[in-house]
């Protein structure tokens, strides 16, 4: 299989299976705007996406882990999506927007297409708050296994927005991870519920490279925005010290097109 990645912004990341084109999270909007994310929470994009939408091109598939929060579903992303032929994420997503086809958590979407075959979607579960702020506060937020005939390495994994909890133990349970994708920033909004972390900081990416043991370990969702509270620099500092996470950690640059095989 011939696999390229390319880190459009935020959490959106453009995946090309053999020329099978799958976007995650697109956040497409300049830099600039305040955002409000339900709740009292607001926040500002600092960051402008390497590509726009009308750089993209043809996508296939997106892979939205959340429709509630501006940081992964943006005016322009959201726009693009209307254009694509398959959009999945959660079944509450699926509610509130037509286009969307809902998964439940560990339930799979078989995706017929001729570039890869056997090309099929599962939705893993995501703890997208600290553990004391109930479900309601950030809403439903799933990650994804993609898996495909002839994957002998292990599948790719993307977390979605998410600390760590038990939910990744369960994903290293059921599944060989070739490729993780890991949502990082330390969210925070501190003025609403102090120091409580709303997606990973560089402790809980180490501790789920530990938990997943990936063969590549690729960090998104870690800069563009004002609630990421864990600056990029030390985030990669804190990675690249980890002895064990040397010959998997992969750093994209933005708008730069990668190949992992």
């Amino acid at each position: 299989m011939d696999i390229m990645i390319t880190h459009i912004d935020t959490a959106c990341v453009l995946l090309e299976i053999n020329g099978y084109r799958i976007l995650t999270d697109p956040t497409l909007d300049k830099a600039g705007q305040y955002y409000y994310h339900g709740y009292g929470s607001f926040s500002k994009k600092t960051g402008d996406p390497a590509m726009g939408a009308d750089e993209l091109g043809h996508v296939d598939l997106v892979l939205l882990s959340h429709h509630q929060h501006k940081d992964n579903f943006d005016e322009a992303g959201k726009a693009f999506t209307m254009g694509v032929p398959l959009t999945i994420s959660t079944v509450d997503a699926a509610v509130q927007l037509s286009h969307i086809f809902g998964l439940k958590e560990w339930e799979t979407l078989y995706v017929p297409n001729l570039m890869v075959p056997g090309l099929r979607i599962t939705a893993t579960p995501a703890q997208h708050r600290p553990w004391w702020v109930p479900e309601v506060f950030s809403g439903k937020v799933i990650g994804f296994i993609i898996e495909f005939d002839g994957q002998d390495n292990g599948v790719i994994y993307i977390s979605g927005d998410t600390v760590y909890f038990r939910g990744i133990e369960e994903v290293a349970q059921r599944y060989r991870i070739d490729t993780a994708i890991v949502h990082a920033g330390s969210v925070q909004f501190r003025y609403l519920t102090g120091f409580g972390r709303y997606t990973m900081d560089s402790s809980d990416l180490i501790r789920a490279a530990r938990t997943l043991q990936p063969a590549r370990l690729i960090p998104v969702h870690h800069k563009g925005w004002s609630h990421f509270k864990e600056k990029e620099k030390h985030l990669l500092k804190r990675l690249n010290a980890v002895p064990e996470l040397a010959c998997c950690l992969v750093y994209l640059n933005m708008g730069e097109r990668t190949r992992l095989y």
